[in-house]
């Protein structure tokens, strides 16, 4: 049974001179709407000036809709509370905690309505920011609930504000369920939370066009009993028909069951090994003991969505071919379930559409992985804040593998496991960084999307690749090894380029004899409590390492400029001809710098007091 809300006086009039003000705001912000719907008509249809809509919570009782503005360096955001009771907070935070978090409140004293830019303390206690950032520009009831339309820029230069800016953001909330007598009063540690992860700038380019003889397949989840856990994936196999030819994938988009949306978390579509000639049927928990070994081998990215993305199109000049001659007929969906309220009985059928044509466009559009390899030689210390490992495409390996034209990365899919924190490529070429591939400061394992890339990256022969992956492990006691399972960890980033070529695989990862060494060195100024023995996997000469700062910054050196095992693989597996170890780290003489914040323009002494908020509309 739901709770009754409590008695909020969200309909008081205000005095005839506020009455008067309000009616002139109210003009101000109409004329801002006409402006903003005339604004966004190239990338949205008049009647949605917010294209991207997510629901915050689990139950779909706040909902966010927003779009960007690259002119103004601003988000417009819009919150629709479908069940209100005495208000609500909603932000942003590092890592989704409503503690250190910048923050933006609705709240009422029992009398009047209050909207502030605010921010949390590591207490969760909640203050006034003196610089007022988030902007109001309606509270509105509608016969959906009560929504409010605000904005605020990508960066404000204010220490207690939260820097949009590509890549994840966590945003937060919190639900008020009686009235504070003021924002101070208010401390998030007591109160009904939640957080979403998102991409909320996203990339301002035109949607290509989609061939006249395009058809849809929608691989879809068959009628699933989402289990009544936090945290489910689902995996269902499913086949191509007979005989099916070649064709090129132009886009794809999810479809989502009716009222799961605040359920379905992401989703992606593998392709199977084209070596074996058929998979056994599965619908199930990804991790069930009834899961046949063999789809493990259907790990070839065909799409990928997660919550918040739109419609994802492929350049007009290429395709990724699937069907025909050397390609599997077996896909994989896979579907992560996010259920914290542990809702029972609920069934899902969703999944993606594929667009496909059998007018094959100019290019295949190919899957490269950047990074290091899946093995334990590359390690984190634990009790680590920020830990970092890199891994190499190297020019040698570009310079043999890549057509004289080049490759262009159009979109880019970045992946770790659950200690991963950021992940960055960047390209260099005759030994200078030249440009971020993909960048996400704020990475989590439990938010992974093909991300269209806002410019065209073009690769040459004896460019550089450098993707550098950044790692928490406060909460571990022991040293985490790479590898493929969930508490191991990974550093990858899976760029989508044309024209395909033949190489599939660029990562490296340390020398394995100077890892030895480091065990050596580490054993004699440990009292040979290290175990070296050659029986020992280097999983447990890991495990054996005391960890203090000394053995902490000798494997870090190691990782700095020892030389590497590059793995430049064709899509066989098999490596390009040519002697791929004991390789010098590529030479990098000049680095790229952290981009700084463009602040908005100085504007007046922005009162830091709350704005006394009249809403329109009907009532409740």
């Amino acid at each position: 049974m739901q709770a009754p809300s409590l008695p909020c006086h969200w309909a008081s009039l205000p005095s005839p001179s506020v009455r008067e003000a309000a009616s002139m705001y109210g003009t101000a912000v109409a004329v801002f709407l006409v402006i903003l719907v005339a604004a966004l008509q190239g990338s949205a249809p008049p009647e949605s000036p917010f294209p991207y809509r997510i629901p915050l919570d689990p139950e779909g009782a706040l909902e966010l809709s927003w779009n960007v503005s690259y002119s103004q360096e601003a988000v417009h955001f819009q919150l629709l509370a479908r069940r209100l009771r005495a208000g609500l907070l909603f932000g942003m935070s590092d890592r989704g905690e409503l503690k250190n978090a910048d923050l933006v409140v609705l709240w009422t004293d029992g009398d009047s309505a209050y909207f502030a830019d605010a921010w949390s303390d590591r207490k969760g206690q909640v203050h006034l920011d003196a610089q007022q950032d988030y902007q109001l520009l309606q509270a509105q009831r509608t016969p959906e609930g009560l929504s409010l339309l605000f904005k605020r820029p990508f960066a404000t230069c204010d220490p207690k504000d939260y820097l949009i800016e590509d890549g994840t953001v966590h945003l937060v909330y919190g639900i008020l369920a009686e009235p504070f007598r003021s924002l101070e009063a208010i401390n998030t540690s007591g109160l009904q939370t939640g957080l979403q992860r998102v991409q909320l700038l996203k990339p301002d380019i035109p949607t290509p066009a989609v061939p006249s003889d395009t058809r849809t397949m929608e691989i879809r989840a068959p009628d699933v009993l989402i289990p009544d856990q936090e945290t489910t994936y689902w995996c269902y196999i499913t086949e191509l028909p007979k005989d099916f030819s070649r064709h090129h994938i132009v886009m794809y988009e999810s479809v989502i069951t009716a009222g799961n949306e605040a359920l379905v978390h992401h989703m992606e579509v593998f392709q199977c090994a084209a070596e074996f000639d058929s998979f056994p049927h599965f619908s199930g928990p990804c991790d069930s003991k009834m899961k046949p070994d063999r789809l493990n081998y259907c790990r070839h990215v065909l799409a990928a969505w997660a919550l918040g993305a739109k419609a994802f199109y492929y350049p007009e000049e290429a395709g990724v071919a699937f069907g025909g001659p050397g390609s599997s007929r077996f896909l994989r969906l896979e579907v992560h379930y996010h259920n914290p309220l542990q809702i029972k009985g609920r069934r899902d059928s969703s999944g993606i559409r594929l667009y496909y044509t059998a007018t094959l466009r100019r290019f295949d559009a190919g899957i490269m992985e950047l990074g290091l390899v899946y093995t334990p030689v590359m390690a984190v210390p634990p009790r680590e804040s920020a830990f970092v490992l890199t891994g190499y495409c190297t020019d040698k390996c570009t310079q043999l593998a890549l057509p004289p034209s080049g490759i262009h990365i159009f979109a880019s899919q970045l992946h770790t496991h659950l200690a991963g924190t950021k992940v960055v490529t960047v390209l260099a070429r005759d030994g200078r960084e030249r440009e971020i591939v993909n960048r996400d400061n704020h990475y989590s394992a439990h938010f992974q999307e093909i991300r269209m890339l806002k410019k065209v990256v073009s690769v040459h022969q004896g460019d550089v690749l450098i993707t550098s992956c950044t790692y928490n492990t406060q909460d571990r006691e022991h040293a985490t090894v790479g590898g493929f399972g969930i508490l191991e960890e990974m550093c990858v980033n899976y760029v989508h380029y044309y024209p395909r070529t033949e190489l599939e695989l660029c990562k490296s990862a340390v020398d394995a004899g100077f890892l030895q060494k480091y065990f050596h060195l580490v054993n004699r100024f440990n009292n040979e409590d290290v175990c070296t023995c050659p029986q020992a996997s280097v999983p447990e000469q890991f495990a054996s390492v005391p960890w203090n700062s000394f053995n902490r910054d000798v494997l870090e050196a190691l990782y700095g400029f020892a030389p590497i095992s590059m793995h430049c693989n064709r899509s066989s597996a098999v490596r390009f001809q040519g002697d791929w170890n004991m390789q010098p780290l590529p030479r990098i003489i000049s680095t790229l710098e952290e981009p700084t914040p463009q602040c908005p323009a100085i504007r007046g002494p922005s009162p830091a007091s709350p704005t006394v908020v009249s809403i329109t509309g009907g009532q409740r």
